[in-house]
């Protein structure tokens, strides 16, 4: 098998599925690909860029696409205020299920968030959802911000409490909570 940057990144994916963020090295990963470290350096350029790959791997797919109805946001088109919000709410829920199940795949999309935000189509989304839901532009930048953080502190929630074998009924609600933020967000939407 050839070496393609694609290769390099789904090794990579594979490794932080199985096994974690620490044991995703540049040494672990030319291991994997039974190649010389300086050699993935020709695909990805540091580890930086090796991060925002692996989570523009992990989100730009088709399961957080549109949801079913048509609710969406594509390129100018905008949905309706009610369908925005089912659309976030769809969203959001989603982006949560699917990382869920990954170790240290909220660390992984903050880093791709701060580095490349661009590269992570659902975000941005996400973004022109509140806008369709009537949100200024800073705005909606803002309530993305502050449910994607919503996301993956969730998420970093679990998975350290699956880590430590902590349960209980303290844990926290993440779709009830969801929904209260998009309370307080989406009103202020109608305000003049």
């Amino acid at each position: 098998m050839a070496l393609t940057q694609e290769t390099v990144v789904d090794a990579a994916v594979r490794i932080l599925r199985d096994f974690g963020l620490a044991d995703l090295s540049m040494r672990r990963l030319a291991r994997d690909l039974e190649v010389q470290v300086g050699a993935l350096y020709w695909h990805v350029k540091n580890k930086q860029e090796l991060l925002v790959e692996v989570a523009a791997t992990l989100l730009n797919t088709p399961a957080l696409g549109s949801p079913a109805g048509g609710a969406a946001v594509a390129g100018n088109d905008v949905a309706p205020a009610p369908a925005a919000r089912g659309a976030i709410l769809h969203l959001a829920s989603s982006l949560h299920t699917m990382l869920l199940p990954i170790p240290d795949s909220a660390e992984v999309v903050h880093v791709a968030r701060v580095l490349a935000p661009e590269r992570l189509t659902p975000l941005a989304r996400l973004t022109g959802l509140f806008a369709a839901a009537g949100l200024r532009e800073d705005h909606a930048v803002s309530a993305q911000s502050l449910i994607v953080n919503h996301v993956l502190g969730s998420i970093a929630e679990a998975q350290n409490r699956a880590d430590f074998d902590v349960a209980g009924a303290d844990a926290p609600d993440f779709r009830w909570a969801l929904e209260r933020a998009l309370d307080g967000l989406l009103p202020s939407a109608a305000a003049p």
